[in-house]
């Protein structure tokens, strides 16, 4: 009796174990029907891997890669996998709008490398200038870095009016490189950038993309301050 007791015991664990593994399976067949390239694309949401087989050529920027985000995971994930001047958040969705390349880093590199050579002669004074890189910023909004920021020592600021949502100062200079982002999408940063209590200066540089391979030949910059009014939102179009 006791035997048989124990054979019943043993069939129930491996029903138990015939059920899990169809559970598997399933779960993977409704992976692999998924179509190859938005599986790859949602790679770099879930585990930061920009993979090649997501087919990002294929991609009109901006291109929505999660929705029902809120910005505390939009800012975990962008720290976590190292992920910089190619996502923002907006309301609930991540957009991607600029894709890694070597010329937007080398471009925003030279241009870095140069605002600090020129800024030097204020070393050690209370005007010294200082580079704060591609720093979060986020309001009610948005959530969003800027490929290179920079401004003296600064108290802070009213609550809630900061940079990060608290008291954090705004930069004084922001600078965007657009490689594979759209003119469109860089006037909408310039609007985010320059709304009144944030930076003073913007500066734009959009470089004409060129097959892979390639090195970039064309490229145009911009400079728009909060003085000017004639050009604050207005970008020319590329001719």
């Amino acid at each position: 009796m006791s035997f048989n007791n124990s054979s019943a015991s043993f069939s129930s664990i491996s029903s138990a174990r015939t059920s899990a593994s169809s559970v598997a399976t399933a779960s993977d067949a409704v992976s692999e029907r998924m179509p190859e390239c938005n599986f790859y694309r949602n790679l770099w949401w879930d585990k930061g891997e920009f993979n090649e087989k997501a087919k990002w050529n294929e991609v009109t920027l901006p291109y929505v890669l999660a929705t029902g985000i809120t910005i505390e995971e939009y800012e975990k994930r962008t720290e976590e996998f190292n992920i910089h001047g190619c996502w923002e958040w907006s309301n609930g969705i991540v957009l991607i709008y600029e894709f890694p390349s070597a010329p937007h880093e080398v471009c925003i590199g030279a241009i870095v490398k140069e605002i600090i050579r020129n800024c030097s002669n204020a070393d050690g004074t209370n005007a010294e200038i200082y580079s704060f890189g591609s720093t979060r910023t986020r309001d009610r909004n948005r959530g969003k870095e800027a490929d290179a920021s920079f401004r003296p020592i600064k108290p802070a600021v009213t609550a809630s009016d900061g940079s990060d949502g608290k008291v954090f100062p705004w930069p004084n200079l922001v600078v965007e490189v657009a490689y594979t982002e759209t003119l469109n999408h860089v006037e909408e940063a310039l609007s985010h950038w320059l709304s009144p209590g944030r930076a003073h200066d913007c500066i734009i540089v959009k470089i004409d993309p060129v097959p892979e391979g390639q090195l970039p030949v064309r490229m145009r910059a911009w400079h728009y301050c909060v003085s000017d009014r004639r050009t604050r939102y207005h970008i020319p179009y590329i001719i």
